[in-house]
């Protein structure tokens, strides 16, 4: 899924790392309107994940409690970042792998409301998606974002190696089509050992 990164001038703070929550299911159900606020502010912006226009709150909550459900089963952790006691930014991990997966997850859902850009909150959130998948054995992230986005060169300074682009892979809210740049990150060496973690979190 294609994620977005701010698209503002102001870039964020280099080297600060901001307070990152992961939410169990009840409480990702509880933030669904913190949450559809986020998502219906980037489709607004202009990011491609998933939505075309006209897009609201009510196509966003329905969105949003797939996701909780799927929380609350351990099939994806939800990280949310904070700014004033309010929700401004998310970014989710895939876990529900096919069995020959173990390692990997995908880093999903990468959202921060315009309100709350400029703070450093994305690269937190992928901070503590790195330090939650090592904690679950998941060595491997994978992840595709909108080809020509500023969020392109900043996966490249966050480690992230570019594996390829599919033009016309996806829409853009207006119904354009956008290519999709698929990036991969390996937390650990390919020789290393992990042990997968039991990824069920708590409802």
């Amino acid at each position: 899924m294609t994620i977005p990164i701010a698209t503002s001038q102001s870039a964020e703070p280099a080297g600060i790392r901001q307070p990152i929550r992961r939410l169990s299911g009840e409480e990702a159900r509880a933030a669904i309107p913190a949450l559809s606020a986020i998502l219906v502010d980037c489709v607004a912006d202009g990011a491609s994940v998933g939505f075309l226009s006209p897009f609201g709150d009510a196509d966003a909550a329905i969105y949003w409690s797939g996701v909780a459900e799927a929380v609350a089963v351990g099939q994806v952790v939800l990280l949310v970042a904070e700014h004033d006691g309010e929700i401004v930014g998310t970014v989710q991990l895939g876990v529900a792998l096919p069995p020959n997966q173990p390692h990997r997850a995908d880093l999903k859902k990468l959202l921060v409301h315009r309100r709350g850009r400029g703070r450093g909150l994305a690269r937190s959130l992928m901070a503590a998606a790195e330090e939650h998948a090592l904690g679950l054995g998941r060595h491997l992230l994978v992840l595709d974002t909108a080809t020509g986005s500023p969020a392109e060169a900043i996966y490249a300074r966050l480690g992230w190696r570019q594996a390829g682009v599919i033009p016309d892979y996806a829409c853009f809210p207006d119904g354009s089509f956008c290519g999709s740049t698929f990036f991969y990150k390996c937390l650990l060496s390919s020789d290393t050992p992990v042990v997968p973690a039991e990824t069920r979190s708590p409802s």
